[in-house]
């Protein structure tokens, strides 16, 4: 697999919740963060996603923001 992201991250399917038309998929990585996304039910179904698979969470973005606590 080759990518123009910067970030991948792998990690595995924690869970699923299934809705009308898209399904928010948690994946837990390896060092016990999740990270959530909004995918449609076919994405969901053509991936093949079940939980416990390992997947990739990908994140392009042009632009992240950076904050702190004062």
């Amino acid at each position: 697999m080759k990518l123009s992201a910067r970030n991948l991250l792998k990690g595995k399917i924690l869970k699923i919740v299934k809705g009308a038309v898209n399904s928010e998929v948690t994946i837990q990585l390896s060092g016990g963060e999740q990270l959530v996304s909004i995918i449609t039910n076919a994405s969901v179904k053509s991936l093949g996603l079940k939980k416990g698979k390992e997947a990739y969470a990908v994140i392009k973005a042009s632009n992240i923001m950076v904050a702190v606590d004062e």
